[in-house]
């Protein structure tokens, strides 16, 4: 994790989400956020940190599986770009640790819509400069993955901390903040309409 993974500007001069601080405010009451689910989901980060490589293999394996998902990362030829997994699971490693470690700011809030409009018509394939055959990852992929990415998660917290009731806590913390960040991904799909 030492590296910037390539096409990651977290740190990039992004423009501000066209999420309001008070439409962000409700999102986090429609989840239920909480100061404990805060502290909850960065004690699963210092467990998941180390493994995240781990984490990505066990969703990588489910999408690869899955020709639907795995079509996302096709070249237009229909076959697997290699040299794009390797680029886009670089990014998505450090999102795992980004969603657990970082604050929810305005340059978190902001990322997060650079990472919608990349997956969405506006931006898919921009970043790495290829040419997948798709022009976008379809919503209802991106929704429906939250429960996989969300039940995956469990056994990596279980393998970190014994007592039952934390490893609750902080599952229910990702799932919370894993919603929250495939809602915004979500805005560019949705326009005014979010």
């Amino acid at each position: 994790m030492s590296t910037t993974p390539p096409g990651y500007d977290y740190e990039a001069d992004l423009p501000p989400s066209p999420v309001s601080e008070d439409q962000f405010a409700q999102l986090l009451t429609d989840v239920m956020w909480t100061d404990a689910d805060q502290v909850a989901l960065r004690r699963a980060g210092a467990i998941l940190e180390p493994r995240v490589p781990e984490l990505l293999d066990a969703w990588y394996d489910f999408i690869g599986s899955t020709p639907h998902l795995a079509a996302t990362f096709r070249s237009s030829r229909g076959n697997p770009d290699t040299e794009y997994l390797a680029r886009v699971r670089a990014r998505f490693e450090r999102w795992v640790v980004d969603l657990c470690t970082r604050d929810f700011d305005a340059r978190w809030l902001a990322y997060q819509e650079e990472i919608g409009k990349r997956h969405h018509p506006q931006r898919k394939n921009v970043t790495d400069h290829v040419d997948s055959g798709i022009g976008h990852v379809p919503m209802k992929d991106m929704m429906a993955l939250i429960v996989p990415v969300t039940l995956t998660v469990r056994g990596f917290l279980e393998q970190g901390e014994t007592d039952r009731a934390q490893v609750d806590d902080m599952q229910v913390a990702w799932f919370k903040a894993l919603t929250v960040t495939l809602v915004l991904w979500a805005r560019p799909y949705a326009g005014d309409l979010w």
